[in-house]
């Protein structure tokens, strides 16, 4: 093939994309602006656990390397809410065999770079900021943040996986008239906090679990490491009466997380100091177009449509990115003037429906969990769904679960059936009538 490609970024889509492209015959060159925190002591970068899922599992596959992930990932098969008195209620995530696997952000890149580096193709280059990208030429211009020296890299294609804040998708956007950009904030941020292991590494909550203390307009979260700790993540509003504006000192935290997480500050011995040390981030919403220039440029992850955590699927949609555009080159035999407005076509409206799908899971997360009115309604369309499976997916199987299936898709059936579902929760007694033949004919009798 010999064509080379010029990869702004190695996080988790550069990094794999890079796998995907040397595997199809290009030579790639990536440009990371981050030292290598495989060998820089201390540097860990956002260290949040992710969720991967069917999606990002069959893109893993497609290149090989999913058994390699495999191993530094731990399934979760439901989800534990803790209340506020104690209290356990688990909800199983899908069917019998189906999971989602918890993965520390930092081990997974590392990986994929250390695999990335493996291919005769590839080379990654470190500590190199993006400065400007002249279209015209299709040169990318770096400096080093360590020597200061600049460098010019011309080539037949650049990708831009620079992430949420992208310098690839701002010299886009400059240098494109009617680029449309939209960037939205959730007045929610995340701090990092951690429960340590037991004794000999034991896990002093349930291990294949995702723990979740909903709590109205906020929640905390809990994901499973190998070593039996567990890094928890504290979404909070930015200000307001309950907030990380609110609470800046140790007693005002000590108070607060006495009376809103119980059962957790018994395991959490570090949680105050966590709390007042460890950063607050923000969480942002990123949709653009147009994301590719003819035949030269592209944007893929986070560069292209950044999303919040609430469904688990930033990570995985990036990766589908990937496996999508590889089927696109393998239809169009190389021919990037096909490809690339074809990727665009296709991944755009999946990539604004999941940034949907994942606002609205926040408020599922941190406040209907903990609703029994709406554990019954996931109950009922459970027991509907294991009866007539070719009639309905529920709605975070859709997302979760089936890689054949569009986002976009996910989101209107989603829709679909929840308008459906609020006429079931209607019906007279449905708390003791829920298993009943009544109930399943009145679905059908709606579906139809």
């Amino acid at each position: 093939m010999g064509k080379s490609i010029t990869l702004v970024g190695s996080g988790l889509v550069g990094s794999l994309l890079s796998i995907y492209l040397s595997k199809k015959g290009y030579d790639v060159n990536v440009f990371e602006r981050r030292p290598d925190m495989r060998i820089t002591e201390g540097y860990q970068g956002r260290s949040i656990n992710l969720a991967l899922s069917d999606r990002g599992w069959k893109a893993l596959e497609e290149v090989g390397v999913a058994d390699e992930i495999k191993k530094i990932s731990i399934p979760m098969h439901g989800r534990m809410m803790h209340g506020v008195d104690g209290s356990l209620t688990y909800q199983a995530y899908g069917k019998e065999g189906q999971s989602i696997y918890s993965v520390s952000r930092g081990a997974i890149n590392c990986k994929l770079m250390d695999i990335a580096e493996q291919q005769p193709s590839v080379k990654i280059n470190f500590n190199e900021k993006a400065d400007s990208i002249d279209f015209a030429t299709n040169t990318a211009h770096f400096t080093n943040t360590v020597s200061n020296t600049r460098t010019e890299i011309k080539s037949d294609l650049i990708a831009g996986s620079d992430g949420a804040f992208s310098a690839s998708r701002l010299a886009k956007q400059l240098s494109t008239d009617r680029f449309e950009y939209n960037q939205f904030y959730i007045n929610c941020a995340y701090k990092e906090l951690y429960i340590p292991a037991g004794e000999n590494g034991s896990f002093l909550i349930e291990k294949n679990a995702l723990h979740i203390w909903p709590r109205g307009k906020f929640m905390m979260i809990a994901l499973p490491n190998f070593d039996g700790s567990f890094t928890c993540t504290l979404f909070f509003p930015h200000t307001g009466e309950n907030s990380f504006d609110s609470f800046d000192n140790v007693d005002k935290v000590k108070s607060f997380f006495e009376a809103t997480f119980p059962d957790a500050v018994k395991i959490m011995p570090t949680y105050i100091e966590d709390y007042l040390k460890n950063p607050v981030s923000s969480l942002v919403t990123v949709k653009c177009s147009p994301w590719s220039n003819k035949e030269n440029f592209f944007l893929i992850g986070d560069a292209a449509h950044a999303i919040v955590p609430f469904f688990g699927q930033g990570m995985n949609c990036g990766f589908e990115d990937c496996s999508v555009l590889n089927s696109l080159i393998d239809k169009h035999n190389h021919n990037w003037n096909a490809i690339l407005p074809e990727y665009e076509s296709l991944r755009k409206p999946d990539g604004d429906a999941i940034a949907d799908l994942a606002v609205n899971n926040f408020y599922e997360m941190s406040d209907k969990v903990n609703d029994p009115k709406f554990l019954l309604q996931k109950k009922i369309e459970a027991n509907f769904s294991s009866k007539h499976p070719d009639k309905w997916i529920p709605a975070y199987s859709l997302v979760t679960f089936s890689p054949h299936l569009r986002y976009s898709y996910a989101l209107e059936q989603g829709q679909k059936q929840d308008v459906l579902m609020q006429q079931i929760m209607q019906m007279p007694d449905i708390e003791n009538n829920w298993n009943s033949d009544a109930v399943e004919q009145k679905i059908l009798s709606l579906l139809s």
